[in-house]
């Protein structure tokens, strides 16, 4: 059967799907001027489900779509488009949704797999190619820029083939892109490095005691971090071949400390207080210590007895919470003790930093702070200084929420926080879009800019910002490949 709009939340409102691929030029500015010191390109992803979902829909359901704003020479276009991955080919070639989706019991008996592939979740530019991911694990899918046509899955040069979680991160420094893959199967995680050029040069599997929700990763100049997190799978159902995730509050949760390119063997595991990480802000190496900056989130499910009361209503997808408050941890590699540290009580989440300083002590983040709802909205920004302490803080106006913003380098400079944030603002009141584009170091004062789209933005997941120089290094043998 298939799922009404007002089945949930996340098919109504700014979630609704647009039906349309379109390309808007010359964007007219209804606030401000474009910087001229700004050039390249703001990616977002998304759900945007091409037909009605099998049964229940859970937001990472729908089918991936890109939304693009190129800026240069102080003028703007936009475009959005469909990722093409083999399950949406699939269904379009077949009329009809083959998949039932996340919240329905997994068919294993599915020819083409238990999940679909979405590519919905996250893009990270890498060897020239910007590749679109999904959460749990599955092909990377190439973009072509500036057009956005999908030219398939990457094999990375016939180096590897086996997929990866969302939130790869690329080193500044070499250029190396670390990724993550997850498996039901033991040993349940496997990490990889690929190398500049895009072939795989390390991968290594990891054990854990089993599958655990992988979402993000987070580098340091010469480790990977990772994360085994006390919501999880509960392995006695698993045991009986059915899933349901839980929180288990009497087990630590932990982090791994994991050689760049070292065995899995060489793991270095250091027990934390329970909860669960969504998303990592940044790490770096301080003397012998590893410093983490995460959101963390203490009550991560819906309807669990040990939640702490509270007033607030805090965000869920599905039955996970969403409440994440900024945090700090250092892991003395040396005695193997960890401190850690809430920074502060605002709940807010999709952290963003200037991407050069990944792997290094940070100036600033830049976190979407949740509106008080029991859908996902980012109602403002807020900027944390981790040199001087404080933070600073942006609302939208009434009936306006933004996007997980991209920090953009202002052309010429390579100072951190020495450039521009770029937001999709959606006006739930009108159903209209813009595109807005703030100072980095005074997001407090509001938009420099404010761009309108002539078509509705839906509210989306995770992108980054591509400079012209970037793009310009592009792999050439994408101008003629397509799906």
């Amino acid at each position: 059967m298939h799922a009404s709009p007002d089945a949930t939340p996340y098919l109504r409102g700014n979630y609704a799907p647009i039906a349309e691929e379109h390309v808007h030029r010359d964007l007219t500015c209804t606030f401000g001027q474009v910087p001229t010191d700004i050039a390249g390109t703001f990616v977002r992803n998304g759900a945007n489900p091409a037909r009605p979902p099998a049964g229940r829909h859970h937001w990472f359901d729908g089918d991936g779509m890109v939304h693009a704003l190129e800026l240069a020479d102080g003028r703007a276009s936009y475009r959005n488009r469909w990722i093409r991955t083999a399950g949406f080919v699939a269904e379009q070639q077949a009329g009809a949704p083959l998949w039932t989706g996340l919240l329905e019991p997994i068919d294993r008996q599915n020819p083409r797999g238990p999940y679909k592939n979405t590519a919905n979740t996250d893009l990270v530019y890498h060897h020239g190619r910007l590749l679109a991911t999904w959460w749990i694990c599955g092909d990377a899918y190439v973009l072509r820029l500036p057009d956005l046509e999908t030219c398939g899955a990457d094999d990375f040069k016939g180096t590897y083939d086996r997929g990866m979680t969302a939130h790869a991160k690329v080193d500044p420094r070499t250029g190396e892109l670390v990724f993550l893959r997850y498996d039901v199967r033991p040993p349940f995680l496997s990490c990889g490095v690929l190398d500049a050029d895009g072939r795989l040069a390390h991968y290594t599997d990891i054990e854990l005691p089993g599958p655990r929700l992988q979402h993000d990763l987070a580098l340091t100049e010469h480790y990977t971090v990772l994360l085994d997190m006390a919501m999880h799978e509960d392995p006695a159902l698993l045991r009986q071949g059915k899933v349901r995730v839980k929180f288990f509050r009497d087990k630590p949760s932990r982090f791994g400390v994991l050689p760049r390119r070292g065995a899995g063997s060489s793991v270095r595991w250091f027990d934390v207080s329970p909860c669960y990480i969504y998303h990592t802000v940044n790490a770096w190496e301080d003397g012998d210590e590893v410093v983490v900056l995460a959101c963390r989130i203490d009550d991560p499910m819906v309807g669990d007895p040990g939640n702490a009361p509270s007033a607030r209503v805090v965000p869920s997808i599905a039955a996970q919470l969403l409440g994440a408050r900024l945090c700090r941890w250092r892991l003395n590699l040396r005695t193997g003790a960890v401190h850690e540290e809430l920074l502060d009580d605002e709940i807010a989440e999709f952290p963003r930093i200037d991407p050069r300083r990944t792997g290094a002590p940070s100036r600033a983040s830049y976190h979407q702070r949740l509106a008080e709802d029991i859908t996902l909205r980012f109602d403002g920004i807020v900027r944390y200084d981790h040199v001087r302490g404080g933070k600073t803080t942006y609302r939208y106006p009434d009936g306006q929420f933004g996007s997980e913003v991209a920090f953009a380098p202002r052309v010429g400079s390579s100072e951190p926080d020495d450039g521009y944030l770029l937001s999709f603002v959606a006006d739930e009141t009108s159903a209209s879009a813009e595109a807005w584009i703030f100072a980095a170091s005074e997001v407090e004062r509001g938009p420099l800019a404010r761009l309108a789209i002539p078509t509705r933005v839906p509210t989306g997941f995770h992108g980054l910002w591509i400079d012209h120089a970037e793009a310009a290094r592009q792999d050439p043998s994408l101008d003629t490949a397509a799906v």
